[in-house]
């Protein structure tokens, strides 16, 4: 018998691949009613992102990237012990899908579902393929190219002056905003939950063993380490259930929004000053771990019961803005809001700072870079599904702050129902005792929604009466989710504030000492804890101001980026393959400066940052606010203001760099000087474990 060419299978194998994933997209697509079942959801993102990563990404490192195997990294050639370590690929993976699957897959995709699961659902799926997993995983490749480099760091030197220096500061300044809302998710996941606090502060000595587990005890010996780890964190969850069910305990981890947000503060900085083989790096492998086992554990769960999407494709606030989660038109919010699970600038900072010190051979970019990115696409995916499988009015009942929707229960119930989602005191009273909760109203944040939907479809799988429990392993779950992106991203803020710090004094410039280690830690942290205390006053809950604002920040770092990038791809003579980079930017650059003045500018106070800073401070002189609101209304005031100052500076600097890279380029396709490419020079690898 003939054998089939394998161009040919190959070709077949493709076609068939592509019309499973054309036909399961456009089943998400095209459905007109209610009934579209969770299964397409998964069928359509799995096979999107395989195709991609099989031939899209392929392409990128064969003919632009040209990655070489046999050129040794800055982990190899800097190895210091502490922050430049050649790591194992897994282990370094481990660590790069935990720093960047942060709170933007899990919470963004939850709030955007305010306008029905249809436009988010597709800007996940295209906008992770072709910006989010590219930019991961070119950024990744330019830094490793350059000792390790920040972002910033390669804006200067590779655009210039003008340009690197407007890249360097905002990009630091958006890391401070993006550092702020992952605390305030963290906030308010943990607070007055003595079952979530208890079980997330169990998890950090268990990180800390497992570091000095692998690295004094038995080293190289990563399996054992990692069952060791695997067991204590499923012991940290028993062991929130005990502190739950102790009187005396209980009211020892019942912790109000202030003391999770001193927490937060606290872990942030020792997470920054302590040797990343001792805390960060197992706590992030450990995590992902974790992260993994339960996203394909909820994606066989819902293979398993099938569950219909309840959410309709459209709601009414997709055509009027007036959600109650976020004030805000489709175009361009649902962009700003989905951040993360389809493109985030903060992997960015991630992919030029932690990571590229820990890779042990270059060919690990692209799984690592374009890897890591996808899985976190398909996590989007399944908060989207977790989200859409439970009622409506039980998903904006638990989503909707309660000045928007009522303080007390029978108000809030009333407010939604109007709207057309039906829900009850009673229903929601009914849930919050099987979540072993107080109450489910008004838990902002989008965290304790997705936990619930996942605890939802987790009961209806193994069956047994373990709602509680499968609430706060999903609340855990989340909360390290957030916890590895906060701990990593303080870590490299560190490292920016740092390269900003060294052109006033060298010293504190230096990352090698550890007296500038902390003291450079200490201010990144002061400054990103001042905006998590304002979101923490926030009488709207914080979620309302500050998550438009995180993903317009996150996404202009992002366009940063792609621009960096591009001058890049420009720069090594492979113009004809800019687009790569410079299509996303475009999108981007687009959506993030209509969003920006939007929020800034907007008439309506409930949208725009200086109307509603107007409207409070007119009812504060008028003295129409209640005492509570009155006390709080001067610091409110002062932040909306600044956020809408920090907006339009975060515009301002995108769009310098972007003219900052035009500019070089034409001078550099006329032949005229530019800064020559600032790529390391070639030395041999010497470790050959790394090779095979």
């Amino acid at each position: 018998m003939l054998k089939m060419p394998k161009s040919i299978t190959a070709g077949v194998g493709l076609a068939g691949f592509s019309l499973l994933g054309a036909s399961a997209f456009g089943a998400v697509a095209l459905e007109k009613g209610e009934t579209v079942n969770a299964l397409w959801f998964i069928a359509a993102a799995v096979l999107n992102y395989l195709i991609a990563y099989r031939f899209y990404s392929a392409w990128i490192c064969a003919k632009v990237l040209v990655l070489d195997e046999t050129r040794a990294t800055p982990a190899e050639r800097f190895n210091n012990g502490r922050d430049f370590v050649p790591t194992n690929k897994w282990v370094a993976f481990g660590h790069h899908f935990a720093a960047i699957a942060g709170p933007g897959p899990l919470i963004g995709p939850t709030l955007a579902m305010q306008f029905g699961f249809l436009p988010g659902t597709i800007w996940i799926l295209v906008g992770a393929v072709l910006g989010g997993c590219v930019q991961d995983m070119v950024i990744m490749f330019c830094s490793t190219r350059r000792d390790g480099r920040s972002l910033g760091q390669m804006a200067r030197d590779e655009l210039g002056p003008v340009g690197g220096w407007a890249a360097l500061i905002g990009s630091m300044m958006i890391m401070i905003i993006l550092i702020a809302v992952l605390g305030l998710v963290i906030v308010k996941a943990m607070k007055h939950s003595p079952w979530a606090t208890a079980t997330v502060l169990g998890t950090i000595p268990v990180a800390m063993i497992v570091g000095l587990y692998m690295r004094g005890i038995r080293p190289g010996k990563v399996l054992e380490g990692s069952i060791i780890g695997i067991l204590l964190l499923l012991g940290c969850v028993w062991f929130g259930g005990v502190v739950n069910g102790s009187e005396s305990w209980r009211d020892a981890f019942d912790w109000n929004d202030m003391q999770c947000a001193w927490f937060v503060m606290i872990y942030g900085f020792s997470a920054a000053v302590l040797p990343v083989w001792l805390l960060l790096a197992p706590r992030d492998y450990l995590s992902t771990f974790l992260k993994l086992g339960v996203v394909f554990m909820l994606a066989g769960a819902i293979m398993i019961t099938a569950p219909e999407v309840k959410m309709p494709a459209l709601t009414q606030f997709a055509e009027n803005g007036m959600g109650p989660i976020f004030k805000g038109s489709l175009f361009p919010f649902v962009f700003v809001t989905i951040a993360c699970g389809a493109i985030s600038g903060f992997h960015s900072l991630v992919s030029s700072g932690t990571t590229p010190k820990l890779l042990a051979n270059e060919k690990e970019i692209r799984m690592i870079g374009y890897g890591s990115m996808a899985l976190e696409s398909f996590v989007a995916i399944m908060a989207v599904i977790a989200a859409c499988v439970m009622e409506p009015g039980v998903y904006f009942a638990i989503n909707s702050p309660a000045g928007v929707v009522g303080k007390e229960a029978a108000a809030a119930v009333a407010t939604i129902t109007s709207w057309g989602y039906p829900v009850t005191v009673e229903q929601m009273n009914a849930l919050a005792a099987e979540m072993g909760e107080k109450t489910l109203f008004a838990r902002t944040g989008g965290a304790p929604s997705l936990a619930v939907g996942m605890a939802t479809i987790f009961h209806e799988t193994f069956g047994g009466k373990m709602l509680d429990m499968w609430y706060h392993f999903a609340i855990m779950f989340e909360v390290l989710f957030i916890l590895t992106t906060l701990d990593a991203g303080t870590r490299v803020g560190r490292f920016m504030l740092q390269d900003l710090l060294r052109h006033v004094s060298r010293p504190l410039g230096d990352v090698s000492s550890y007296p500038a280690t902390v003291v450079s830690s200490l201010i990144f942290v002061a400054a990103w804890g001042y905006f998590l205390v304002q979101g923490v006053k926030d009488p709207l809950g914080g979620v309302n101001i500050l998550w438009p604002l995180f993903g317009i920040s996150n996404q202009l770092l992002a366009g940063i980026a792609l621009t960096v990038a591009t001058g890049i791809i420009i720069k090594m003579g492979k113009l004809r393959y800019a687009w790569v980079t410079a299509l996303p930017l475009s999108w981007l650059a687009t959506m993030c400066t209509w969003a920006a003045i939007e929020k800034t500018f907007s008439s309506n106070p409930a949208i725009g940052f200086l109307a509603g800073a107007n409207k409070m401070a007119a009812d504060l002189a008028a003295g129409l606010l209640p005492p509570d609101k009155a006390a709080a209304a001067p610091a409110l005031i002062f932040g909306q203001r600044i956020d809408a100052a920090l907006a339009v500076l975060f515009v301002a600097v995108l769009w310098t760099v972007i003219f900052d890279m035009i500019r070089m380029s034409r001078r550099y396709l006329a032949g005229r000087p530019v800064p020559a490419l600032s790529e390391s020079a070639y030395s041999r690898t010497q470790l050959e474990w790394a090779r095979g």
